[in-house]
Formats: structure tokens, C-alpha cells, sequence
């Protein structure tokens, strides 16, 4: 074996474990740190990022079936094909509104692929009354994940990468 096919074996290995997380939904990336909610700024719940909305819907960030979609529709769970377990939340207290300004158009256990629309918003009105919009995308299986990488900067849903991870 020559030493370009140990560079090529060693960078195709690289890719089958490495994964990537598409954005939810369109906005600008934020710090996990910076979300003003201990349970996420504090990572209880799993490390990851968090996006400042600025479309109307929630799509899938990764092949995978959903897992639990909250009864408010403000938040879900996806597992990812490849074992990844993603925790979406929207906003900061917005349990409290009790599914106003959320629209479920996914069901529990359904299969979805990136891009896939999983929850339509009222943003402007969820921004007049949540405590806060920024919505946390946090891998709960952290155990599971040997190296994360955060992406920063303005996002697409279902199209710009926000979190890079090898398995």
C-alpha cells in the first residue's frame, strides 16, 4: 500500500463516521452559553448550539425518526439513522404558551429526511410573548460522540451545516 492509498484510506474512514446537522431553521447561529436558560447554557441536557429565528418553520436537521413531539409543539426529539439523538427547543419558556403560535405538521415516529418541515411558527408572535426566541438544537447523546464542531454564522433551514460530529 503506497502512501497515497493510506492518505485516501484514512480520509474516506474520516467521512463514513463523520455527521452533519443541518439547521433547523433559518437564522444567525449563537452559543449554546449565551441562551438564557440554565438547563441549556449549562449543557444538562447535551451540548450543541443555539439559532436566532428568522423563518417560519422547523425542518428536520438530520434523516431520522422522530422521536417526541412535546403536546405544546414547541419542542422535539429526532434520532438520526445513524444513532444520533437531537433535542430541538423552541424559544425559552414557551411550554408556557401552550401551543400557541406552533403548528405540528409531523407525527411522532414518522421517518423524515433533511429538510423536512417538522413545525410551522408564528414567528412575530412568538417573539411578542416568549421570554426569549433562541432555539437550542443540542445532541443528547453526547456519550455517543467523539468530536464536535460548532459552525457559526447565518443558516438556511434544511440546508446550512451547524454541527459537525464524528462518531
Amino acid at each position: 500500500m503506497g502512501l497515497f492509498d493510506k492518505i485516501k484510506q484514512f480520509v474516506s474512514d474520516d467521512n463514513k463516521n463523520s455527521i452533519e446537522i443541518i439547521a433547523p431553521l433559518s437564522g444567525e447561529i449563537v452559543k449554546i452559553e449565551d441562551v438564557p436558560d440554565v438547563v441549556f447554557a449549562e449543557k444538562i441536557v447535551g451540548d450543541g448550539i443555539a439559532i436566532k429565528p428568522s423563518g417560519n418553520k422547523i425542518v428536520a436537521p438530520l434523516n431520522g425518526k422522530i422521536g417526541k413531539i412535546f403536546e405544546t409543539n414547541h419542542a422535539f426529539a429526532i434520532e438520526s439513522d445513524e444513532g444520533i439523538e437531537l433535542f430541538v427547543h423552541f424559544g425559552i419558556d414557551t411550554v408556557e404558551l401552550k401551543g400557541e403560535g406552533f403548528t405540528r405538521i409531523a407525527e411522532e415516529g414518522q421517518h423524515v429526511k433533511v429538510g423536512d418541515t417538522i413545525i410551522e411558527i408564528d414567528l412575530p408572535l412568538l417573539e411578542s410573548k416568549a421570554k426569549s426566541v433562541l432555539t437550542p438544537v443540542v445532541i443528547s447523546n453526547m456519550e455517543t460522540v467523539v468530536e464536535l464542531t460548532k459552525l457559526s454564522g447565518s443558516v438556511e433551514a434544511g440546508k446550512t451545516p451547524i454541527i459537525r460530529i464524528k462518531k
